[in-house]
């Protein structure tokens, strides 16, 4: 089967979440990180539960799993459809001194990082929208979700959730309203173990959250940069009370993104807007393709 097909076993029994095969899969340091893992077969939202236990006094390294989301989000508090046994769900809660604010750019962290995994393990054409959306030939293939509570001083509770579409079934994806792919299509054979996914995007954020402790957000900027799927075209930015439109420049050392309007420069935090592309500038012929939006 070539890549871009879809083909999914839908008599295959999916492969169930096991602590064991995750925890044995991590390396050593990544092993002696997780102070915790849970494996949900039903929950709200992995993110949800991990809030909780933060403010509950969950130790950092808490590692949260679910078979099944009834009230999974995204971005916005959008709903994200979390059909049982099909995707990846994971949250992970990480502990700084540092204060909330410093943490804004985290969710670029982990958008590259989980795109740098994927690509490793065979996912080609990957694509990243600012801030959290992973995208594969212009549909939604993952995203991720950023929420921090503590002290306008620090300390503070990061958790950050990561969805993936791993094998979903099209009658699962039909409430979805954008179109959407799955790892199933974008590897080329039906299914890909999600223990193995699970521990192999563990390892990454335990040496993302690490490393951002240590060296903020700047290490992390080439990577994201390789993945960056707006940069250089026309958009449109829908702030709640107004429209922005211009080219992408990129990222700003900050995490902010950076637009060239017709007023100048403008940059915009994660939180603050929301992308699409900018459809009219397409039909002129300075880009091609269809929009996409938070799922």
């Amino acid at each position: 089967m070539t890549p871009g097909s879809r083909s999914h076993d839908l008599d295959a029994r999916p492969e169930l979440l096991d602590a064991e095969r995750i925890l044995a899969a991590l390396s050593p340091g990544a092993r002696r990180a997780i102070a915790r893992l849970v494996i949900h077969t039903e929950i709200d939202s992995t993110n949800r539960y991990l809030m909780r236990e933060a403010a509950r006094g969950a130790p950092c390294g808490t590692l949260c799993l679910a078979e099944c989301q009834t009230a999974g989000r995204g971005r916005l508090g959008r709903p994200w459809i979390s059909p049982c046994g099909s995707n990846l769900y994971l949250s992970m809660l990480w502990r700084y001194s540092a204060p909330p604010a410093a943490l804004g750019g985290f969710s670029l962290v982990a958008g590259a990082v989980v795109a740098d995994v994927l690509r490793r393990i065979g996912a080609e054409g990957l694509a990243l929208k600012w801030p959290n959306d992973l995208l594969w030939g212009r549909r939604k293939l993952g995203g991720m979700l950023l929420e921090v509570a503590g002290e306008a001083q620090g300390p503070c509770a990061l958790v950050v959730g990561v969805g993936i579409n791993v094998g979903m079934a099209p009658d699962q994806g039909r409430v979805i309203d954008q179109p959407w792919v799955d790892l199933a299509e974008v590897l080329g054979h039906p299914r890909f173990g999600r223990n193995a996914l699970a521990a192999l995007v563990a390892e990454a954020l335990i040496d993302a959250f690490e490393r951002f402790g240590r060296e903020g957000l700047t290490p992390f900027l080439a990577l994201w940069a390789e993945f960056d799927a707006f940069r250089g075209e026309q958009v449109r930015l829908l702030l709640s009370d107004r429209e922005i439109r211009g080219r992408v420049l990129g990222i700003a050392s900050d995490g902010a993104l950076r637009l060239d309007t017709a007023d100048g420069e403008m940059r915009f935090h994660a939180g603050e807007v929301s992308l699409r592309r900018d459809v009219e500038a397409e039909v002129a012929g300075e880009g091609e393709g269809e929009g996409e939006g938070e799922r």
